[in-house]
């Protein structure tokens, strides 16, 4: 207990940020790191898969993979090699709401790995050729996912409880929407998303004022900013219902719950969103472990996670059991989750969970890399703060409000449910 009262009453602080903005909108943020080996400059922008149109499912994914083939001037490859050649690496993602590209080098070739960074970006060639060739690599990649029983489930869970939403599709695309894409409308839509106010770049490593200064005069300058959005995005509404499905090669039957929560402006929705699922499913004093697993045995494995997202976070838990024990499970879980309703949480509880999450931030401080998509996610979504700032909300969240205000809303009934079980010959 005198851990946990230390751990979070440590200030609410992490690397000091610099922020600033171009103008035509594009977000910068320094983290100062004096003795980080390395320095990792990341690249930010609104274009995730919640930004495609329809018949562009997929693209802000396929986009990533083409940006690597090329630039108007660097030709396939010579990206990596030039990296490799100053010391570093590179690497890049793609999420629901954004997508990054970040490289880490050493602190004294951050300013050419800079140059670099952005012609390959910015400047994609998005070559006939190349984009054949990486469309086939984009359709193995979803074959090998749909190939993959877990990945099924969760998917279908995803696919019933967000319905419509941009949050329910999968971020690779179809087959179908892939094979209709072209080089023209994927440069289409890397004019319409990669524009100033949408892109956010974030360099953590030792301070450096000649990387600063280049920024200003780089290519970043010259992005035209980005209009007004004309409506609102759409909020997420997970859909209740209950789903079951048989699957092929499903190794053992799975209880799959989803939830909607706050959105991630709502700092403070979050964070209680996050201790909710830390008291409930993390580690084996967890409400959900410790019945299920440690003292009944009737599970292989409990997770419970939080996805935030911008336009709505999801709670999502997965129970994997033999099938025999499945209905067993799924009694157990609704009424573990109705007792939340019924009786506080103890103290020592609530405390265990406080530490677990502030631990959680604290320890995603540790590299530049972690503490670059950090700052530049914050900052990309208008949450310019310190990096610990989110953990003074932790706080306020006693036994009582989580019990009146989350908890209640964590309940069987405001689920997507969904059992999964293995197909038999008869199915």
């Amino acid at each position: 207990m005198e851990l946990c009262h230390a751990v979070l009453n440590l200030p609410f602080s992490g690397p000091p940020l610099d922020h600033w903005t171009l103008p035509n909108g594009v977000r910068c943020v320094t983290a100062d790191m004096p003795d980080a080996p390395l320095t990792c400059l990341d690249l930010w922008c609104r274009a995730g898969s919640a930004s495609e149109q329809t018949g562009e499912e997929g693209m802000a994914h396929f986009l990533e993979h083409m940006v690597f083939k090329g630039s108007e001037r660097l030709a396939a490859g010579a990206f990596d090699e030039a990296i490799e050649a100053l010391g570093g690496s590179s690497n890049a993602a793609t999420g629901f709401d954004d997508v990054h590209f970040h490289v880490l080098t050493p602190p004294d070739r951050a300013r050419e790995a800079l140059d670099l960074l952005l012609e390959l970006v910015l400047q994609p060639s998005l070559d006939p050729g190349g984009f054949s060739t990486e469309r086939g690599v984009v359709l193995e990649e979803i074959a090998q996912y749909a190939d993959q029983p877990n990945e099924q489930v969760l998917q279908l869970l995803l696919s019933k409880g967000c319905e419509q939403h941009p949050y329910g599709r999968p971020i690779l695309g179809t087959p179908r929407s892939l094979e209709a894409m072209t080089p023209a409308a994927m440069q289409a839509f890397h004019r319409r998303q990669y524009r100033g106010s949408n892109c956010c770049l974030a360099v953590a490593g030792p301070a450096s004022a000649e990387l600063r200064t280049a920024v200003g005069s780089s290519a970043l300058a010259g992005l035209v900013d980005a209009p007004d959005p004309s409506s609102p995005p759409p909020s997420l509404s997970v859909r209740p219902g209950r789903h079951r499905v048989a699957v092929d090669r499903l190794e053992s039957a799975r209880l799959l719950m989803l939830w909607e929560a706050p959105q991630a402006h709502d700092q403070g929705g979050v964070m209680a969103a996050d201790l909710a699922t830390t008291l409930l499913g993390e580690g084996r004093r967890s409400r959900l472990v410790n019945h299920l697993r440690e003292d009944l045995q009737i599970v292989e494995s409990v997770s419970m996670d939080l996805s935030v997202l911008e336009q709505g976070s999801l709670i999502t838990l997965e129970v994997i059991c033999p099938d025999e024990h499945l209905e067993a499970v799924e009694h157990e879980v609704n009424r573990q989750l109705r007792t939340m309703t019924q009786e506080l949480v103890t103290d020592q509880e609530l405390k265990r969970g406080q530490q677990l999450v502030s631990n959680g931030l604290r320890y995603a401080l540790e590299s530049t890399g972690q503490v670059s998509g950090l700052c530049a996610s914050q900052s990309l979504w208008d949450r310019q703060q310190d990096l610990l700032q989110p953990l003074a909300f932790l706080s306020p969240w006693t036994a009582e409000r989580l019990r009146s205000d989350l908890f209640s809303k964590l309940q069987p009934e405001q689920a997507c449910v969904l059992t999964a079980q293995a197909k038999t010959e008869n199915e």
